[in-house]
């Protein structure tokens, strides 16, 4: 099975989808799945919009509405994760995941579903201490900490992942994993992104929630973006009783743009016995959401995950095979997903623009649907209802870390990846302009292509991590935008593939991402809020 894996997708649904067709017909190959690893951007109005923790003036309506009002289908079968620049309004219609269009699948909060039996899992949003042990409080029309806070990761979704003990093969997470850099080419990592040299060093670089997880599920492969770099890994666990170590093999990918690392096929092997039916619900997954639907999952307040410490009646909400039958028996026997993708709101209509659009509050059927099936609560209703939960819109809004309250789950906000409002946190304004080098016409560049086979280093142990020795092969190349602007003369001929120094350069497209106006040349603009801290000239947006 040839899956492709996408970094941020940004909305750049076309090009995304026109990629994939160009290497299917340039590799002779047929590609099953599309795996996007956040900032998916599921735009579906001007109200979405305004949904987006995005500079306004850098807010565009890219494609998805084309897909969402079905004047284009997706030629792939799409899963995506939700990242930290997202119509959130949209997807928090889905807290159990659903489809936002034909053929294109949200996980949700979190989730785990099954495609050709290949089990894929996803957390969204990346991770913010100060957030992280709230419910899903959020609900539009969001006030400026709300339209970020949503994006936020919470433990109640961490929490249920963690009851999970069936072998996983693909997990997403927007953000890496705290400390999956040591366990790849960390210098060509600091090389390419020399902003993030401190972070690494203090080993405070990514997701500790992740990180858990990672350790917990150990799955065969986990996807990522947010960097806007491309990075692979190979991580060999600690055994779990007397089973072997698992090994998982890491990539993070950078975000659509021509002649960036943003699209990977990796190739995975078919399993025996499994059904063509499309995406399947995870009988597994199903059953942890039924035993934890009473956990709390709106209120604004700190919530600690139960345990075993004589306080809490129930803390283990693993479930037994005979919960996992009872799901399916529910479901009589039916685990494929419902294809009942309903449009919820009008889509965007390029003839008839309207640029006062609301943002909107909608109860999604297919939530609606599934609560019903399964016995779940709809958290979104629930919130909107403003049910037990404090006015997600309201001026009391103070962070716990800044207002005095009990403490994260973790001691310090490690990620640094999100524009919320944090004194200490650097704010790079250049993710919407970033800049590319000047081609003159005519002129080709080399496109972001190994040539071959992406090579990852030989697995690096838990236990006591090691130098980069022998190296191992995973997948096909990697590819950028497929083409040129201008096509080659007929004196021109396309290369081989597998030559990495004679590769087809393909012209760079013209985008709105290019010079901000006052920027100095290629370098990025950036407000630093402490200069102590941040003292990198060179820096580039993680947000």
């Amino acid at each position: 099975m040839k899956i492709a894996v996408e970094g941020c997708c940004h909305g750049e649904l076309d090009k995304i989808y026109e990629t994939i067709a160009y290497l299917e017909q340039k590799e002779g190959i047929k590609v099953d799945l599309l795996l996007c690893c956040g900032d998916f951007q599921a735009v579906r109005n001007e109200g979405d919009m305004k949904c987006m923790a995005i500079p306004p003036k850098y807010r565009q309506m890219q494609t998805f509405y084309k897909y969402y009002s079905g004047e284009k289908k997706a030629p792939v079968l799409t899963i995506f994760i939700g990242g930290n620049h997202e119509a959130s309004n949209h997807l928090q219609e889905l807290p159990y995941g659903g489809w936002v269009a034909p053929n294109i699948y949200y996980l949700g909060y979190a989730g785990v579903i099954r495609y050709k039996g290949i089990r894929i899992g996803g957390a969204s949003g990346i991770f913010k201490q100060y957030d992280y042990r709230k419910g899903h409080f959020e609900y539009p029309p969001y006030n400026p900490e709300s339209l970020r806070s949503v994006y936020h990761i919470r433990n109640i979704d961490v929490f249920k992942l963690k009851q999970i003990q069936r072998p996983m093969d693909i997990f997403m997470s927007h953000d890496w994993p705290l400390g999956i850099y040591h366990y790849g080419d960390t210098e060509n990592l600091l090389r390419k992104k020399k902003f993030l040299r401190q972070e690494v060093e203090f080993n405070s670089l990514g997701s500790p929630a992740a990180e858990e997880l990672l350790s917990h599920l150990q799955p065969n492969y986990w996807f990522s973006a947010h960097l806007h770099v491309k990075f692979a890994a190979v991580m060999q666990h600690l055994p779990k009783g007397n089973s072997p170590p698992r090994v998982t093999k890491f990539l993070s990918l950078d975000k659509c743009l021509p002649n960036r690392d943003f699209l990977q096929i990796v190739d995975i092997p078919d399993r025996p016995d499994s059904s063509d039916d499309g995406l399947e619900y995870d009988p597994e997954w199903l059953a942890i959401l039924k035993t934890t639907n009473s956990l709390p999952a709106t209120s604004r307040q700190n919530w600690n995950p139960p345990e075993n410490n004589g306080l809490h009646e129930k803390w283990d909400f693993r479930v037994s095979d005979d919960d996992m039958m009872q799901v399916v028996e529910g479901l009589n026997g039916a685990l494929s997903i419902p294809d009942n993708f309903s449009l919820t709101l009008p889509a965007y209509d390029p003839a008839n623009p309207q640029p006062q659009t609301s943002p909107s509050y909608t109860i999604n059927p297919q939530t609606t649907e599934m609560c019903a099936t399964l016995g779940l609560t709809d958290i979104y209703a629930l919130v909107g209802q403003g049910t037990g939960v404090a006015d997600s819109r309201g001026e009391d809004d103070t962070r716990s870390i800044e207002s005095g309250d009990e403490p994260s789950d973790f001691p310090t906000d490690t990620s640094a990846l999100s524009c919320s409002v944090n004194p200490d946190e650097i704010t790079i304004e250049d993710e919407w302009e970033e800049e590319e080098e000047v081609v003159k016409e005519g002129e080709f560049t080399k496109p972001s292509t190994t040539g071959g086979s992406l090579v990852l280093p030989e697995p690096k142990s838990s236990i006591s991590p090691c130098g980069i020795s022998d190296l191992m092969n995973m997948s096909p190349p990697t590819h950028s935008t497929p083409g040129p602007v201008c096509c080659p003369s007929q004196n021109d001929s396309l290369p081989d593939s597998n030559d990495e120094d004679t590769a087809f350069r393909a012209l760079k497209r013209s985008s709105n991402e290019g010079v901000a106006p006052g920027s100095r040349g290629t370098t990025p603009v950036i407000k630093r809020r402490n200069q102590v801290i941040y003292t990198t000239a060179d820096d580039e947006n993680k947000d």
